[in-house]
This record gives structure tokens, sequence and C-alpha cells, in this order.
């Protein structure tokens, strides 16, 4: 069961599209900066590029770029965001958890959206890398995008007090992320993230959802802040025990 204590909780939200790689890293460290001290942080899917497949393997280097200057803003916050990766094995969409100034967590996406044709440009990260991680001693878990539809995922996740799903979602899905999230938060009786870019095709939401399925939505704000509560996932878990620890 959690030791941990409250602290501020953000999801951001901002257009990507058809914009400079310099402009959307400029746009994320200022959303940043307007977070409260100690915050954990989810920006959307691939914010810094987009899916830039006409110029992927630039994508794929940026990430050199941003690592720095991301490392510095988490010296006090904590910050989640999937970036393009290259490694030995092929490019990955890699979730990212910065913390404390150094790169605390990775894990490659794992379940590739076929629809908008991501195997053709991606390798697949193990499913079974999708494991609840700590940090100062919260349990957080993090599903990407398509992978919120994978229940067996959420099992996955069980224990986790936060998880975190940074996303690309179509527009014409949006009441998919809302259901799928609510019941994410429920099944699993912990908090939810979700964070989306503004585009043409997608949401434009992020929101927070708490272990009682109660959401928050940004209402076309870049910045949502709400309270991290640990004593509600304790409440959750002893009065409606499903088993989970």
């Amino acid at each position: 069961m959690t030791t941990s204590k409250p602290r501020p909780l953000c999801t951001l939200t901002f257009g990507t599209q058809g914009r400079l790689y310099d402009e959307n890293l400029a746009t994320l460290l200022s959303l940043i900066d307007d977070t409260p001290e100690n915050a954990i942080v989810l920006a959307p899917e691939v914010c810094l590029t987009n899916f830039d497949y006409d110029t992927f393997e630039r994508a794929a280097d940026f990430a050199i770029v941003a690592d720095e200057k991301l490392r510095e803003k988490s010296r006090n916050r904590t910050l989640i965001l999937t970036m393009i990766i290259r490694k030995e094995e092929g490019v990955f969409n890699v979730a990212r958890v910065y913390h404390g100034g150094t790169l605390l967590h990775e894990q490659a996406k794992a379940k590739l959206f076929t629809i908008g044709e991501e195997e053709q440009w991606f390798a697949a990260g193990p499913s079974e890398a999708i494991v609840p991680f700590e940090v100062d001693g919260i349990r957080i878990g993090i599903l990407i995008c398509f992978e919120l539809r994978f229940t067996a995922l959420w099992e996955q996740l069980r224990g986790a007090e936060i998880i975190c799903v940074p996303a690309q979602w179509g527009r014409l899905r949006a009441a998919h992320y809302d259901i799928l999230g609510r019941g994410l938060a429920v099944a699993n009786e912990c908090y939810v993230l979700q964070s989306d870019t503004s585009n043409d095709d997608t949401t434009g939401q992020s929101g927070i959802i708490t272990p009682f399925g109660e959401c928050a939505r940004n209402g076309g704000d870049a910045l949502l802040v709400q309270p991290y509560e640990p004593a509600e996932v304790k409440k959750m878990r002893r009065y409606l025990d499903t088993g989970i620890r």
C-alpha cells in the first residue's frame, strides 16, 4: 500500500502540427515552468516531433537535442513524455521519465497503431516491460496511447497509484478516450492522467481522473493541475477491496 505524500498532478495539451521541433520544445519548456514545483507533469505523445515520417531520421535525432534541457527542468519536477528514439534494434516510440535531473525510466511502445501505419516505421517494445516503477515512493505506470485499449496491460499495472497515458488520440474516437480512461481508474483504483495534442485530428483534451472515476478535463486550457491524494487510493482499495495492494 502506498506511503507517498500529496503532490500536484499536471497534464499538458498543445498543438504540435506544422511547427518546428524547436518551437514545440520551447512550448513544452514554457508550460513546464508554469507547473508547481514537485509536480508530476505529463506531456502528449511525441509532442516534440509528431509522427514526422517525412523527416523521420531528423525526428529520431531530436531526442538528443531535447534530453539535456529536460534533465534540467526535472530537477524539481517529474516529467513524463514520449520521444522518437533510435537504438541498435531499431527506432522506438519511447516513454521517458525525467526526475531529479536524471533519466529515471524508459519504456518503448509495445502496441503500435496499425491504422496510423506505425508498424512500418517503429519497432515494438516488449509488452512485459509495461510494469509499475517508483518515483519518490509513488508507484507509476505508463500506457502509450493505443495501449490504453488492452485490458491485459491494465492487469500488468495493478498496484500502480498513478497511470499516465500520453497520447495522440483521434478526434473521432474522443468518447473512447474518456470511457477507457475512467474505466482504467475505476478498475485499477488509481489516478489516471491523460495528455493529448490539440492538432486538427486529435481530441485536444487532457484529463486527471481520480480512483473514484471523477474526471477533471482541461476545457481548452494548455495546463490542467489537480492534487494527488494518496489517501484516496488507500480509501478505495480498503473499502472496495479487489485485491489490489
